[in-house]
């Protein structure tokens, strides 16, 4: 369970052991949407940069720390879009970015792939509302349960229930969705 945030921002072995035990989680979540490695390599330092930031704010009743973290890397993942709309606008892609090894690329590239197909269904899943996308992507994608996906959406379980309703329903019909791929 996740510590207090004195602890954690202390306490090595209590971070590295909470790193650990959920970095692979994190970077598939971050891989399913950033096709660039050096992006997800960045955005996962962040993510477990942000959680000495805010472990604060994690509640155990209200959900798992995994579903709090995919909470943490979903406004990663929004904060990282806008920022590279700005810097596509204004500068190159690859200014402020750490170089990575060639091993480093290979893991990410490998992991990127294996994602593809999670990627392909968030292009089927693009004319949903958001409401109902977001929790759809949580519980069919991420695999988290409804009442999880409430907590890392910030809204009630009941309202992610309806939306993931409503959104199995409208996708059904679309050729391309295999029976069964939406849980």
């Amino acid at each position: 369970m996740l510590r207090k945030q004195a602890e954690i921002a202390t306490d090595h072995a209590a971070f590295e052991a909470f790193y650990r035990r959920h970095v692979d989680a994190v970077t598939r979540f971050l891989a399913r949407r950033v096709d660039d490695p050096h992006t997800v390599a960045d955005m996962v330092a962040e993510v477990f940069m942000a959680v000495l930031n805010s472990a604060h704010t994690y509640r155990a009743e209200q959900g798992t720390e995994l579903a709090w973290l995919y909470g943490v890397a979903r406004n990663r993942v929004s904060t990282e879009r806008r920022r590279s709309f700005k810097e596509w606008r204004l500068a190159s892609r690859m200014s402020g970015r750490r170089p990575l090894d060639s091993d480093d690329i290979a893991k990410l590239e490998e992991r990127i792939d294996a994602e593809q197909p999670a990627r392909r269904l968030f292009t089927a899943m693009a004319g949903l509302p958001k409401g109902e996308r977001a929790v759809l992507e949580l519980v069919v994608i991420d695999q988290l349960t409804v009442t999880e996906a409430a907590v890392a959406l910030g809204i009630q379980p009941g309202a992610a229930k309806v939306r993931l309703h409503r959104a199995r329903r409208r996708l059904r019909g679309l050729p391309f969705v295999l029976e069964g791929t939406l849980g």
